[in-house]
This record gives structure tokens, sequence and C-alpha cells, in this order.
């Protein structure tokens, strides 16, 4: 019989992986396309959904034709890790898309979030839902794309629309149109899902104007939606066994299945998650949400969401008209040895937790007739770790048990020099994950674990391996230096604040 094999889809906002793995966790195959990103006005940020689903049919199709060259075995099942909040909406009959992709970023719903909330109804949504008012989550940015389809709000009454977040697009396509279904992580990052009761609020649903006739069955991250169908450029009957967000299939990855453990992934923005001992209510800004969902009950977690970090370091090299703006503001940071005072509050579309402030605006401070691009450079490098350690912080008193570490994964964290700031402004380790690919590695296991690749997560904690001694970061400054730095990131974020800002979560 052949080695069982999973192919995971990491479907990310600038490009998409396919990976596949063995029984030991190794990677066999792996491949990838970049993804088309529009901005159609100030704020707005879309993808094209049919160009979304050819990323995914592409790099799948390279890591099939790669294993049967290769012999490493058969693919057992699929797990699918998507971009989170990003929505979209589609006909059921033809599944031709009625609308873009609205990226997780846009903003194109914060003037209805202000409406709701200018109505008090935060309160309520968070209660329900975990998640405060922000245009981030799917709601407000559904509502929009209803109301802009054609007949939109009749045909979505009558269910003749399907909405969906990416991982319910994307196993709607591998079916064939035949299964309309998200999992419990994904529905969790709608503001539409009652986080108690893992069910579509019907409360919700009458405050954000979305039929629930249009909305996916919700499941188990782990989980058999169904099978693939025939003529979509993959193998048919292979089990789709899992789906995820992103940075919950990451928190996976990392093999965190208790609380106790905290992990920040750095990507165009980034995301600190750790599981609690049960249902949280955070009042520090931060968000409660399903961690996963692979047995009997769901894991539950406390997340705090930034809205720009690995895109402040792009913003930052387009601004400076850098060929490669990522790895060149990257190289001009670490060309000093300090930002010397000047900080960036990378507020370009508002702040995100613990914050939660959409009109807070960006801005550099500090700035001397002896500043050097260079040390802007600095700057917005260190933003990153300054905003981590804003969610750190209330993550563990809302935690209410001790985070001793953390765990980092994504791009921005082979950045040795923002790996050992970032240690130092926590005052805590951080350890780096050797693999870039904390996310399809995650949902990979989901996938196994509902199809018998693997028995349990005792088996699976089993293939975690044990960080390098150069991927540990110690902290290196005196607790008096640390807290210098924080109070002049803080006094720069007041800056940026808008005056209805409430700012206790932070301090």
């Amino acid at each position: 019989m052949a080695r069982p094999l999973v192919l995971a889809i990491d479907q990310g906002t600038t490009n998409t992986k396919a990976l596949v793995l063995d029984q030991r966790g190794a990677v066999v195959a792996r491949a990838s396309r970049p993804v088309p990103i529009r901005f159609p006005q100030p704020a707005w940020v879309e993808q094209d959904l049919a160009d979304l689903w050819c990323t995914v049919v592409e790099a799948a199709a390279d890591c099939v034709s790669a294993i049967a060259t290769n012999g490493a075995g058969e693919i057992a099942a699929i797990g699918i890790a998507n971009q989170r909040e990003s929505v979209a909406l589609w006909d059921r009959a033809t599944s031709a898309p009625a609308g873009p992709c609205a990226v997780w970023q846009c903003r194109r719903s914060a003037p209805f979030c202000a409406a709701l909330r200018s109505r008090g109804a935060e309160p309520l949504v968070r209660a329900r839902t975990g998640l405060g008012l922000d245009p981030l989550f799917s709601a407000g940015k559904l509502r929009w794309l209803i109301e802009h389809a054609a007949d939109g709000p009749r045909r979505a009454e009558r269910g003749d629309l399907c909405a969906g977040t990416m991982d319910t697009w994307l196993l709607w396509n591998l079916t064939g149109g035949a299964v309309h279904a998200t999992d419990a992580t994904n529905a969790s990052r709608t503001q539409l899902m009652n986080l108690a009761g893992l069910r579509w609020d019907e409360e919700m649903l009458r405050l954000f104007g979305i039929p629930a006739a249009c909305l996916p069955a919700i499941h188990p991250s782990s989980h058999r939606f169904a099978v693939t169908a025939t003529g979509i450029g993959l193998p048919a009957g292979i089990p789709v066994a899992a789906m995820a967000g992103d940075s919950h299939a990451a928190l996976f990855g990392h093999g965190a299945f208790r609380p106790g453990t905290v992990k920040a992934t750095y990507g165009t923005g980034s995301s600190l998650m750790t599981a609690t001992p049960g249902l949280p209510l955070p009042q520090g800004g931060l968000s409660s949400t399903v961690a996963w969902w692979v047995s009997a009950a769901p894991q539950f977690a406390l997340e705090g969401n930034i809205t720009s970090t690995g895109a402040t370091v792009e913003w930052l090299g387009r601004f400076l008209g850098f060929a490669d703006p990522a790895a060149q503001v990257a190289a001009l940071a670490d060309s000093v040895e300090s930002a010397d005072g000047v900080t960036v509050v990378p507020a370009f579309a508002g702040l995100g937790a613990p914050y939660w402030d959409e009109d807070a605006r960006a801005l550099i401070c500090g700035l001397t007739r002896g500043s050097t691009p260079a040390q802007v450079a600095r700057a917005a490098v260190d933003s990153i770790a300054f905003q981590a350690a804003d969610v750190f912080f209330p993550m563990e008193r809302e935690a209410g048990i001790p985070l001793p570490e953390l765990r980092a994964d994504g791009g921005a964290c082979r950045n040795d020099r923002l790996m050992q700031f970032q240690a130092d402004v926590l005052g805590r380790p951080v350890l780096r994950s050797d693999s870039p690919d904390l996310a399809a590695r995650g949902v990979a296991w989901m996938a196994g674990l509902a199809t018998g690749v693997w028995r349990n997560l005792d088996e699976l904690a089993e293939l975690v391996p044990e960080p390098n001694a150069a991927d540990r970061f110690e902290p290196s400054i005196a607790a008096s230096a640390r807290e210098h730095l924080l109070c002049q990131w803080r006094e720069a974020v007041h800056r940026a604040l808008s005056p209805k800002a409430d700012t206790h979560a932070a301090h």
C-alpha cells in the first residue's frame, strides 16, 4: 500500500502555497503562486475570486505532479488554511462570482460599523461573537457585497447566492459546487457566529442584514467535508478533511495544543493567539475566538489582530522607491544599531488590537535634522515588535495564566534583529519556528487526524521539532531600558490615536 500523504493548501493574502507532508511530518513537495491584489479606492482591498482559485489549482497540481514523479506516496487527504475574514459572494447555480473578494484589510464597511457602534450595538456583538465592531471582520463586508450585487438582497434571501470566507469558496470549487460549508474557526471571525453555541446567531444576522439562506454550514475544523470532484484540475475522490483560518492552523502547527503557549504570526499583518482553559470574555481590547475544533469540544483562544506589520516595511520600501521594498528596507534597518528616537506608528488603516481605532492615522515622530532613512527603516521594523508587545501584555492578563515565552512564525521572523528586539521589549524569550509553513503543517495535521494518517494529539506532539539554539532569542536589555522604549512607543501611539480612542488596554 502506498504511503499516505496529506496535501495542505495555504491560501494567503499575497500568495497561495501548496505542500505535501508524509506521516513523519516531512515536506515531500512544495509549490506556490502569487495572488494579485487590487486597491480600487483608498482603504479598499480586494481580489478576483477566479484568479484566486486558479492559484490554488496551479500550486496544488504542481505538488500532485511532483509526488507522481518522485513516488513519495498517495494523497490521502486535503487540508485548507486560508486568509481569514476575507469574504465573497457567488451564484449558487453557476458558481460565478457576484463581486470581488473583500480582503480582510478592506475598510469599505467602516461607515456601517461606525453606525452600529453609534447605536450602542458593540457590547451585544462582543458578547455574542467575541469580537468588537471593526471593518476587519467579515459581516460588514458581506453586507456591502450583498447590497452591491445585482438584485443581491433578494437573491441572498432566496439562497440563490452563496456567501463564504475563502475556505468556503475553495471547498465549493474543490467539490464542483456540491458542498457549501465552513469550519468553526473561520465562522468565529465573521461576527455572525454565536461563539458559545457554535451556530449562526439570529440576532447578529438581523443586525448585519445577512440572510441565513446564503450562509454555509458550520463544521469542526478536522472533519471529512467532502471529496474532490472530477474536472477541477486535481485528482477526484480525495477527502477534503480539514479547514482552518491560517492563524489558528499556525498555532496548531506549533504543537500548542494546550493553554500556556502564545504564538505570533508575522505576515502582512500579524496575529497573536493563545489557547485558553475555557471560553474567555476579554475586557482589554482582545478577541475571543475558536482556536480549533478537532475533537468532541472546541478549543477556545484569545487573539489580538495587528493590521500592519510586514505591510509597513513594504510601504516604506515603495515610498523610498526601492526595487525590492521589503528586502532593501530590512537591509537598511540593519545598517544602524537603533532608531535613535525615531518612531513609526503604522496606522495606515487605523490601529487594530488592543486599540481598535479605525480613525487613527500613521505618523513618524522623533525626527531631527540628523535623522536618516536608515533610522526610519529601523523604526518601521521595530514597530512590528512594539505592536506585538501591545497585544502580549493584555493577553497574559486576560488569559489568567503565565505566558513565559513567545513562539514566532511567518516571513518577518527570519529577521534576527527583529526577533532580538521582540525579546527585548517583551522581557521574555522568543522561540522562532524553523518552518516557514506552520499554517500548512497545522491544517495538514488536522486533515490527517480526520482520515487516520495520525491517531491523536500525542502522536502529533512527537513530530514537533525542538528549536535550534540559533532560533532562541533571550532578552538582552535592562528592565529600565525596556520601559523607556515602551513609554516612547506609547507616547507616539497616543499622538496617532483619534480623540475618541480608548487606550486603556495597552497600559
